[in-house]
């Protein structure tokens, strides 16, 4: 007890020392106030300020006292720290900064007991009216949050001298300072983004609290307001220009009557007013700020979204001009129409080797056409001039933009300097632009295969290991597109020339892992809804404020995935879109090429012979036809056997490393499909064969009924010549009988016409029904002929010889018989 005593007198006479010599320093540094002082009399205060800011280390001790507990020590500590800023301000600021937590200690002080906090107040005052760096500091730790607060203690407007002091700190937070003052901005921007996200992802009434929000901040005249950060004060801070752009995008989204008071505001000053989608498109065609072209693109994203009106109104205004007004400046013709600017944009760039204008109006232009056959139709029917008129007519703007594809491989940057990083962002955004365009639309497939380069190009991308995974994926779905939408009839055109191009110069197999390849991708996989929304902290704040823009020097360093507009261009609507359109080309280019090119409609009618035709030539039809068939079904075995060949090229590593391999799932079903197909053409095969084999026998058993048939009309015909035979007899012997007289003479003619009468009944009655069976027998064998014609067999050749040899009396000969 005594030990604790005696050590809490020692500190206790250890504080009252530091007490007492703080307070010794304060009263040397106040300066000695008297009416008789001279202008040129050294100042004691001033020197022992000069003194005591002259080693960093008493700043540091004396930053150290305002941990201390003792309320005196933390008291004199600031009045001190006061009076030294007062007499030696800047010294005692790179003192400061160079201290580890000195500032941090010091905003600590505003949450000490109110006499301590005002000390601290006066103390952060002279401190940041002339420090810019420490006003940067102060923000960045809070001192908006608590500035406000003491206010709000304080009173608020009712409040004294310390609200003087809270509000004259805050103005030197302010004044002369963007970087604080864009802070504030952007925590008004993040509060309406809040208000236009409405409520969390599981509240059912989100969507409703979000549309009745952008209701009402247009209504007041948030927009206007929007549109003046955004687009017209372009010397705002880059971050505030783009998070008003994505609030602008947010505010018409999904919102028809906000879409409409967009389309219909106007921009700038008479004489030079122009709509704001006009202004926008500028900023995207012109801005060197990569954030600020991806944050305007947004905007008409938004804009274009379930909007077929809007886009057919954007549409509408794409005239092309002429080639001499296609080499002027933007900034040149301020009149100029939204679709003058935009094919401006597209063609323009061409001559100097970068694309890069061309990406970002490719892009803006696949906006306008999303979803909407109506203006996909009408930009097809645009004709560019060609920049020297022998070179050729005028070519679609569709082939234009493939030209401007295949360029973006050899492109150059601005410094004339190859840039393979820009080449793939382009290329990639303008592969989008394709692939919206020739969606669902039969005529911009025909437009795009009109040019048989296409066609290669496409192929050999898809086969090209220089370029991205995705780009070789976008690139198959795109000739994918071809295939599915394809209407054309011509040949070397149609779906079928296609598919056959991808199995002959790809492989099917090889295909398909493209779009396996590129789902496993880097970028398909983290896809993101666009413009993803981070919390607003100070922290955050602050660092926006002071990044302008991300520096494309820097951004070659990062992997190629981690690119900003390709971020952009392949959102998660995107990477949706493409797996749905990846499955339906799937099942399409399998359905093409495992049937024959060419199905022929089997119809009975058409396997009848025509009025008027020879049966000669009906003959020569129907082989014709048997042949066909019997070609078709090779060309389905040969297609059979290589989907095998590729099947066993798949799995030539063993079934079982197939089967271990985390991400071949989708190689398994493909491989499963392959089986599946193979299987059941096998089976097909074998019921065929069964088939044949069947028709075979029936049409042998058949042979040798017509054969028995054949015996039994032999027969009736010699008892016929019997019968003949018989009758001759008798009537030589009747002649004989009338010769001698000797007995009466019955009437001779009477009885062999009875007789034969009796005779030709008989036969008759036989004949019939000999002529019955044989006639049900000859129609069972014109059906098997017919079967075995369908399966490729010679019928002609199986019937020859049949009833050859049997002869059938004709009616000259019994004529000739009656006769004698």
């Amino acid at each position: 007890m005594f030990n604790l005593i005696f050590l809490g007198r020692k500190i206790l006479y250890g504080c009252m020392k530091i007490r007492g010599a703080l307070e010794t320093l304060v009263s040397a540094l106040s300066p000695i106030e008297h009416a008789k002082a001279s202008k040129n009399e050294v100042q004691p205060a001033l020197m022992n300020s000069d003194l005591l800011s002259r080693e960093v280390e008493n700043i540091s001790l004396l930053l150290s006292l305002l941990s201390e507990e003792d309320f005196y020590v933390r008291y004199y500590t600031l009045q001190l720290l006061t009076a030294l800023l007062t007499n030696s301000p800047n010294r005692l600021q790179e003192a400061i900064l160079t201290i580890p937590r000195g500032i941090t200690r010091l905003m600590d002080m505003l949450m000490d007991r109110e006499v301590i906090r005002n000390e601290a107040l006066l103390l952060l005052t002279y401190l940041t009216r002339e420090a810019e760096e420490i006003q940067k500091i102060l923000v960045f730790e809070g001192a908006f949050e608590k500035i406000f607060s003491i206010i709000k203690e304080e009173g608020g407007s009712d409040g004294g001298v310390v609200v003087q002091d809270c509000l004259e700190l805050l103005n030197n937070l302010i004044r002369n300072n963007a970087s604080n003052q864009t802070i504030n901005i952007l925590g008004v921007l993040d509060t309406i983004n809040l208000l236009l996200h409405g409520g969390p992802l599981t509240d059912p009434g989100k969507d409703t609290n979000g549309l009745a929000n952008k209701t009402v901040l247009v209504q007041n005249k948030v927009l206007d307001h929007l549109l003046m950060l955004g687009v017209e004060s372009q010397w705002a801070p880059v971050a505030v220009r783009c998070m008003a752009l994505r609030c602008i995008g947010d505010l018409v989204v999904n919102h028809a009557k906000n879409r409409d008071s967009l389309a219909s505001k106007v921009l700038g000053e008479d004489p030079q007013v122009e709509p704001a989608l006009n202004s926008i498109l500028r900023i995207i065609l012109r801005t060197s700020s990569m954030q600020e072209f991806i944050a305007t693109d947004y905007v008409f994203k938004s804009f274009c979204e379930k909007n077929p009106d809007g886009q057919t109104m954007l549409a509408s205004t794409l005239i092309p001009q002429p080639y001499s007004m296609s080499n002027a400046q933007l900034e040149e013709d301020v009149n100029m129409s939204f679709g003058r600017m935009l094919l401006h944009g597209l063609i323009t760039s061409e001559a100097d080797g970068d694309l890069e204008t061309c990406c970002r109006a490719a892009s803006v232009l696949s906006h306008v056409l999303k979803d909407n056959n109506q203006c996909k139709e009408k930009v097809l029917q645009i004709k560019l001039e060609a920049p020297t008129p022998s070179l050729g007519g005028p070519e679609p703007l569709m082939h234009r933009m493939v030209k401007y594809l295949a360029l973006a491989s050899s492109m150059r940057g601005k410094e004339g300097k190859a840039s393979t990083y820009g080449s793939m962002y382009v290329q990639t955004i303008i592969l989008k632009l394709l692939i919206v365009w020739l969606y669902d639309c039969p005529s911009a497939v025909q437009c795009f295969l009109d040019s048989r380069p296409h066609l290669t190009y496409l192929v050999e991308l898809i086969s090209n290991q220089t370029v991205t995974i995705y780009m070789m994926g976008l690139a198959a779905i795109l000739l994918g597109e071809c295939v599915i939408y394809n209407k054309t009839i011509d040949t070397g055109k149609d779906a079928y020339t296609i598919v056959d191009a991808i199995s002959q110069k790809v492989g099917l197999t090889s295909y398909f892992v493209k779009f396996d390849e590129m789902q496993k991708s880097l970028l398909f996989t983290s896809a993101k809804p666009t413009l993803p929304r981070k919390t607003l902290s100070r922290s955050s704040a602050a660092s926006m404020s002071e990044i302008e823009d991300i520096d494309e020097n820097e951004s070659t360093d990062q992997k190629n995935e981690d690119h900003p507009i390709l971020v952009m261009g392949l959102d998660s609507d995107f990477v949706l879109f493409v797996k749905e359109l990846e499955a339906k080309v799937r099942e399409q280019i399998v359905e093409i090429y495992s049937r024959p090119k060419s199905q022929v409609a089997v119809v009975p009618a058409a396997l009848e012979q025509n009025s008027g035709e020879s049966d000669a030539e009906y003959i020569k039809r129907l082989k014709r036809f048997v042949e066909k068939q019997c070609l078709e079904i090779q060309d389905l075995l040969s297609r059979n056997a290589t989907l095998a060949e590729d099947l066993a090229k798949t799995s030539g590593n063993g079934s079982s490393q197939l089967e271990h391999r985390s991400s071949g799932g989708s190689e398994r079903v493909q491989i499963e499909t392959l089986r599946r197909d193979l299987h059941e053409a096998s089976q097909r095969l074998e019921t065929i064969k069964a088939e044949k084999a069947r028709i075979e026998s029936e049409a042998s058993s058949h042979q040798n009924l017509a054969s028995k048939l054949d015996s039994d009309l032999k027969s009736l015909s010699d008892a016929y010549n019997s019968l003949e035979q018989v009758n001759f007899q008798l009537e030589h012997e009747v002649k004989a009988l009338k010769s001698s007289g000797a007995v009466p003479i019955p009437d001779i003619e009477s009885i062999k016409a009875e007789a034969r009468e009796e005779a030709q009944k008989e036969s008759e009655t036989e004949l019939n029904d000999l002529l019955v069976c044989l006639g049900q027998e000859q129609s069972k064998v014109e059906k098997l002929s017919a079967r075995l014609m369908e399966l490729g067999e010679d019928v002609d050749n199986l019937l020859d010889g049949v009833g050859d040899d049997v002869g059938i009396p004709g009616e000259d000969e019994e004529e000739e018989k009656e006769e004698d």
